[in-house]
């Protein structure tokens, strides 16, 4: 396929005619009746054709004999220029025949179908079967009988072509052989076949050296595949030529086929004469015959190249790398071992392409593969170890997705950052300062060791990268060093993993009965999250720095944490979050609106979600509570007090969380709401207020 853009066009005397969709279309189910050829072929006559070869089988009789001899009569005014197909066969084809029936294992006009004779070498490797099928014996006494076997190799490709066909000890010619020698007006005795070494014609004007094997095969050297050998709709053809015979169109408006070949085989995609070339792997087998006569005709023949110089290149080049490369580093190694490969496909592609030279591609890639990779695998043991040993070193540190970077740049890190979009994460223990008061020094290095690990496990799945650990806070980015196009959704769902988890080591902690106080039991983290535009990178002094993240945005992710508290939530995120989150993906999270608030150290009012949860883990009495607080935050939107005051009230006995009900909890958001509207009932916002509520801690 790559080479048909550098060849020249195929050869103008060929002309492949498809039985093709549109012929189908018109002419009806397949096969039609016979009379269609024999129009077909009438008509066709009055062009003077050189050639119609027929890559279909007309092996049975009609049920009407009229049929046949009409079909006769047509391929009679071509005056023996017509081919028609044979075909070996493993069963006998005459087995349900009554007596009476003609024989078809031999041809029935030896005049028209002779023998070739002029052969030298062992005729029994000639690809031979103990029966075969023959056109009916009308078309053997007006035309030449060819045989149109295509076998494919092992691998179901068809690669070599049987010129020759041994039938009860003689050997008759393919398909494309038959049609040339009918073209060229050749006779069996100008035909000369040296088994292994070539099939010579010797005609008066044409002399052609035709290479095969021991075997009578021809080496296929494919040039056109269905959509680049020139070819004619058999509807078409017969269409117009029919209209010319009956004074419809002009003789001008006519397709030129005077003295050309024509093939006529089926394309149509429900039609069964399809296999495998190196073209496709459902090729119209007519176009093997197609390629073959047009290699011919132009005598461009493929040559396989010997494999003794390749063989010898091979080791040669090993040798070299065994004696030169062995204390090289590994990427000289790698390039010689690669290099010398891709040359020699390079070099292969190109004597394809331009020579029609094959040569061989696997056994000589592996063999240079084999005698490099001792060396390559001893080089790369030892760079591993080294690789091992800082990995070792640094990974008990530093996310190893950024020890990973360190290593395969070869380079120190540098101070310095860049801007990148991420979502920043911050997670913090409810009331840790009373754990620090009320457990032990080495039991709480063994809590917070096992709480931490659940929680970076889950972090680093999520693809997040450890930024730090801040006593029991966890710092972490998505989306940097290594970019994530779905950061915040990523983000998003490690922190609903990361509060289901928690309620398992709570049930977990529980179950160790007094090891743990039952502060332990009532574990709670608050998690923050804010995506955006931040600065990355290696930040600190020039001795000592960390690969960390700064900015608003970073603050602000803070803030989401710390604010959590506030609005009786555990998971807070901003709305820049919540929107990048749901173009990732729209169902995976389920967030609430909590409303709008200005951070302290910000102006701009900013809109808080909090995080639900996942999707397969809300109930439906959430998702009826979720209902009720945002028509509640209507009403608190347009100052109607007493219409968000009966709303929260029905949300709030369907919060998942409730105050002495669920261990650790102290708020939720129905109880905060319900608060703030007692306050502005007492003292009403000013007039301009736009539901932005004035965070007033940190």
């Amino acid at each position: 396929r790559l080479r048909t853009h550098f060849q020249q066009p195929p050869n103008t005397e060929v002309i492949t005619v498809g039985i093709d969709d549109e012929s189908i279309d018109f002419y009806g189910k397949w096969p039609w009746n016979r009379k269609v050829h024999a129009q077909f072929m009438y008509a066709l006559s009055f062009a003077k054709p050189a050639v119609i070869a027929w890559d279909i089988l007309f092996t049975e009789k009609s049920e009407s004999p009229n049929d046949d001899l009409t079909l006769q009569a047509a391929a009679d005014e071509l005056h023996g220029q017509a081919v028609f197909g044979a075909f070996t066969a493993d069963d006998d084809p005459n087995a349900n025949l009554v007596p009476t029936d003609k024989n078809w294992h031999a041809p029935q006009n030896p005049k028209l179908n002779p023998s070739l004779t002029n052969i030298a070498g062992d005729m029994r490797l000639v690809p031979s079967s103990p029966f075969s099928l023959w056109p009916i014996p009308l078309l053997q006494e007006v035309g030449r009988t060819a045989f149109v076997d295509t076998p494919a190799e092992s691998d179901s490709v068809r690669r070599y072509v049987p010129m020759l066909q041994n039938v009860a000890n003689s050997i008759y010619p393919s398909l494309s052989l038959q049609t040339l020698l009918a073209y060229w007006h050749i006779q069996p005795k100008q035909v000369r076949i040296v088994l292994g070494d070539a099939i010579y014609i010797e005609g008066e004007s044409i002399k052609r050296r035709i290479p095969i094997d021991d075997h009578g095969r021809y080496f296929v050297n494919y040039r056109f595949g269905g959509k680049t050998a020139l070819r004619m709709s058999y509807f078409a053809l017969n269409d117009r030529f029919s209209k010319n015979y009956l004074n419809e169109i002009p003789q001008s408006g006519l397709p030129d086929i005077r003295n050309k070949i024509l093939l006529v085989g089926q394309f149509s995609t429900g039609l069964s004469d399809n296999g495998r070339t190196p073209f496709d792997a459902e090729t119209p087998l007519v176009l093997v015959h197609t390629n073959v006569i047009n290699n011919i005709l132009e005598e461009d023949y493929a040559r396989r190249f010997p494999n003794w110089p390749v063989l010898i290149g091979v080791v040669g080049f090993g040798v070299i790398g065994l004696l030169f490369f062995p204390k090289r580093p590994l990427h000289q190694q790698a390039l010689f071992a690669l290099g010398v490969p891709l040359f020699y496909l390079a070099l292969a592609a190109h004597l394809w392409v331009r020579e029609s030279i094959w040569i061989p591609l696997l056994w000589p890639v592996l063999g240079f593969g084999v005698l490099q990779i001792f060396m390559i695998v001893r080089q790369l043991v030892r760079e591993q170890r080294a690789k091992a040993q800082i990995k070792g070193m640094f990974g008990t540190y530093l996310s190893p997705t950024l020890v990973n970077r360190m290593i395969e740049s070869g380079q120190s890190p540098q101070l310095g950052g860049h801007k990148e979009d991420i979502t920043a994460y911050f997670s913090d223990i409810q009331s840790f300062s009373t754990f620090s008061e009320i457990i032990p020094p080495d039991q709480l290095v063994e809590l917070m060791n096992e709480y931490l690990t659940a929680c970076t496990d889950i972090l680093q799945e999520e693809f997040g990268t450890l930024d730090k650990y801040i006593g029991d806070a966890v710092v972490t980015i998505f989306g940097a060093p290594v970019s994530l196009p779905d950061h915040a959704l990523r983000a998003c769902v490690a922190s609903q993993r990361i509060q289901l988890k928690i309620a398992e080591l709570r049930e977990k902690w529980r179950g160790e009965g007094s090891k743990w106080p039952e502060i332990v039991w009532q574990m709670r983290t608050r998690i923050g999250l804010n995506s955006g535009e931040t600065i990355v990178g290696n930040i600190g002094s020039r001795t000592r720095f960390n690969y960390t993240m700064m900015g608003d945005n970073v603050n602000l992710a803070a803030r989401m944490e710390s604010g959590a508290k506030l609005w009786g939530v555990y998971t807070m995120c901003s709305g820049a979050t919540k929107i990048a989150c749901e173009k990732a993906d729209a169902d995976r999270v389920v967030f609430r609106p909590l409303g709008r608030i200005v951070v302290r150290g910000r102006s701009a009012a900013v809109a808080i979600y909090e995080i639900v949860g996942l999707k397969e883990n809300v109930t439906g009495q959430i998702h009826e509570c979720i209902r009720l607080f945002e028509q509640g935050l209507e009403r608190f939107y347009a100052r109607d007090w007493a219409g968000a005051t009966g709303l929260f009230t029905q949300s709030l006995p369907l919060e998942p969380n409730q105050p002495g009900v669920t261990p650790g909890v102290s708020s939720n958001p129905s109880l905060i709401y319900l608060e703030i509207v007692r306050q502005y009932q007492a003292e009403p916002p000013p007039e301009g207020w736009d539901g932005t509520y004035v965070m007033k801690e940190k």
